[in-house]
C-alpha cells in the first residue's frame, strides 16, 4: 500500500504519541501521583505503540494492519482511562487517542 494511505493513520499516532507523553509527564506533576499511577501507566504504553505503528506505517511493513490493529485497543484503553480524570491534560489526551483507535481500526480494515 503507497504510503500516502497511510498518512492519516501516521498523523494521527504521531499526535496521539505526544499527547500521552505530555500527559503522563503532567500527571507526575499532579497532587495524588498514587491516583494517576495507571493513567500514567497507559500513556507511556500508548505513546509506545503510536511510534511502533507510526513506524510500520512509514517503512510498509507487512505487519502493519496488524500492529496497528493493537494501537487502536491501547489507543481506547488509554482513552477510556484518561477520560475518567478531569484535568486539562487528561481530556486532550482521551481526545488524541479516540481520534488515533479510530484512524488504526480504518487502516487495519483496508490493509
Amino acid at each position: 500500500m503507497p504510503k500516502q494511505k497511510y498518512d492519516a493513520c501516521i498523523e494521527a499516532c504521531n499526535a496521539c504519541a505526544l499527547a500521552c507523553n505530555y500527559c503522563a509527564s503532567s500527571c507526575l506533576q499532579e497532587q495524588d501521583v498514587k491516583m494517576m499511577a495507571k493513567c500514567i501507566t497507559l500513556d507511556i504504553d500508548c505513546a509506545q505503540v503510536c511510534a511502533f505503528a507510526a513506524a510500520a506505517m512509514a517503512r510498509g511493513s507487512e505487519h502493519a494492519a496488524a500492529i496497528c490493529a493493537l494501537c487502536a485497543d491501547i489507543c481506547q484503553s488509554c482513552s477510556d482511562e484518561c477520560a475518567q480524570h478531569q484535568m486539562e491534560h487528561c481530556q486532550e489526551c482521551a481526545k488524541a487517542c479516540q481520534q488515533c483507535a479510530q484512524e488504526c481500526r480504518k487502516m487495519a480494515a483496508i490493509a
